[in-house]
């Protein structure tokens, strides 16, 4: 129980990664509120998280409302005395849009889409580490993990979806430049391809023909929910935390620094290893056979990647 005592914030954890993040943080002992918009899928998370024997505090909360964010912190310093120890800002309300957009231009979507995307998954992130930072300020302690993606990086899904994440990723890296002097700690996580709920859905089980099968197979072969909060766990126990202040980090990087594998046994798949990266090129895959998995590329490479989702 390596959290035991912690408070922890996870937003939008009625499912996916969040709901992942939530378990594996719950398990190590900590108390963790965990944020959604429906009661339904909330208590579910909450039901989890007692069978493995954990603490969880559901709150009906809108990512998208300031009062509900507002609200929440509120009851967290009256209830915790003030204590935060993790805050990670996971919630998103894009997923669906996304994929039912599937093969748009930016100009054949309604304007609406950049709403839909990055009010909950940057501008409700942006609140929410307000509120944080000042509990964890106080305390001179803390840690702000931002769930980002490599579509902060490349042209990924659609326009407003990597705009928003390359913001995310700045947004965690400010934050850590003034939040460095008090103690705290920001970053910004990006998971890899992660099977969730809706990816299944969309991805795996009703492929549009949008979606090419090399992309449906990076996926077929994805992460699960809860890498992403093995990672985090390890992350906030790390006594050289301070070191990656302000650093994007991808949950690879992480499963290596910490010898984790994903819960299910499994490796997790290195993106910026050459042996990956020669797999997903159609005239260079055979060199994979041959290339030792150790050998890493830097990570701008990963734009050279096939972009034609």
């Amino acid at each position: 129980m390596s959290l035991s005592g912690w408070v922890c914030v996870v937003t939008g954890a009625s499912r996916g990664i969040g709901r992942g993040i939530a378990l594996q943080l719950s398990e190590a002992g900590a108390t963790v509120y965990i944020t959604g918009r429906q009661e339904k899928t909330l208590k579910e998370t909450a039901a989890q998280v007692k069978e493995r024997g954990g603490s969880c505090v559901p709150v009906i909360c809108d990512s998208a409302k300031d009062e509900d964010i507002k609200e929440l912190f509120e009851q967290i310093k009256r209830e915790q005395n003030g204590r935060l120890d993790i805050l990670v800002n996971n919630a998103y309300a894009g997923v669906q849009a996304i994929f039912e957009s599937m093969g748009k231009k930016f100009w054949e979507t309604d304007p609406s889409m950049w709403d839909t995307i990055n009010n909950t998954g940057l501008r409700g992130h942006y609140y929410f580490s307000v509120y944080a930072s000042r509990l964890m300020v106080a305390q001179g302690r803390g840690l702000i993990v931002t769930i980002s993606s490599m579509g902060g990086l490349r042209y990924l899904f659609n326009v407003p979806y990597g705009v928003g994440k390359a913001a995310c990723d700045r947004l965690a890296a400010d934050m850590a430049v003034e939040l460095k002097s008090r103690g705290v700690a920001s970053v910004s996580l990006w998971p890899g391809a992660v099977q969730t709920e809706l990816v299944s859905q969309f991805v795996l089980e009703d492929t549009p023909q949008s979606v090419n099968s090399k992309f449906r197979d990076v996926f077929a072969n994805g992460e699960t929910t809860e890498l992403s909060g093995k990672c985090i766990v390890n992350l906030a126990k790390d006594k050289s935390l301070m070191s990656l202040t302000g650093k994007t980090i991808l949950t690879c990087d992480l499963s290596r620094r910490y010898g984790i594998q994903d819960v299910d046994g499994r490796s997790v798949v290195d993106y910026t290893s050459l042996k990956f990266l020669l797999t997903q090129v159609p005239y260079l895959s055979w060199l994979s056979v041959v290339v030792p998995s150790f050998l890493r590329l830097p990570r701008f490479v990963l734009t050279l990647a096939n972009n034609r989702f």
